[in-house]
């Protein structure tokens, strides 16, 4: 049975949304959830910039064992927030100290840092040639494009390379974590770079393998239907 809390989250359809929802469900936390339309720059109004006053999405409020309402923002720092709370019996976390604990840490800030800046850029840069999904781009710059999705393959190909070396096909030790579920949004959306994932095959296998877990099926459909998989079957890599 779920675990009844307060939390409400606000999201939307992205790779760092997508980090929250699936924590949310491997955790079997219940939560409330408002859908934030990027699109109409809803996460610049008012009452939302209360809760994160950088106006960006995912962002989070709880009651505390106090009574205090606090509010989160940041991807990050939400998901070591909910680890500290309410993962008592590590189901995706280690013990605070551990050396599994660091090396959680160090995949979820190389996440954070690397990954998803390369590649939130290349595919910002790439949308004038995927308007069917994404109209914000005036113009192609292709030394831009080349840039970012070079050094997010090398990132794909750092990931590929630990992933070959760990005997439960998840980054660190025995057990899917936070590391993996912040990671999966991203290389479920590498289509969108015109890079090709099965050129890393320990890394379209974790991808398969976190794909098959109930809390990331359950999750990536949060708040709407889950489609970068999709673009898997665009013939366009350029």
């Amino acid at each position: 049975m779920a675990k009844q809390t307060d939390i409400h989250l606000y999201t939307a359809q992205t790779p760092n949304g997508l980090k929250i929802s699936i924590l949310l469900e491997e955790l079997g936390l219940t939560y409330q959830t408002t859908s934030i339309d990027i699109t109409k720059n809803t996460q610049k109004e008012p009452w939302f910039l209360e809760i994160n006053p950088n106006g960006r999405i995912p962002a989070l409020t709880d009651t505390l064992e106090n009574g205090q309402t606090i509010r989160l923002f940041e991807s990050g720092s939400i998901m070591q927030y909910l680890v500290d709370r309410y993962d008592k019996d590590h189901r995706v976390s280690y013990p605070y100290g551990s050396r599994e604990h660091w090396e959680v840490n160090n995949w979820l800030f190389w996440q954070m840092g690397g990954l998803g800046p390369m590649q939130g850029s290349v595919i910002w840069e790439r949308a004038s040639t995927l308007t069917k999904w994404l109209e914000y781009a005036p113009e192609r710059i292709q030394y831009s494009i080349d840039r970012y999705r070079n050094e997010t393959c090398r990132l794909f190909s750092v990931m590929d390379t630990q992933l070959q070396k760990s005997p439960s096909g998840y980054l660190v030790g025995d057990r899917c974590t936070v590391a993996d579920i912040s990671i999966w949004g991203w290389v479920a959306a590498a289509a969108l770079t015109g890079a090709d994932v099965t050129e890393f095959p320990a890394l379209q296998e974790w991808r398969d393998k976190l794909l098959a877990r109930p809390g990331v099926e359950k999750g990536r459909h949060v708040p709407s239907p889950h489609k970068a998989l999709e673009f898997e079957k665009l013939s366009d890599k350029k």
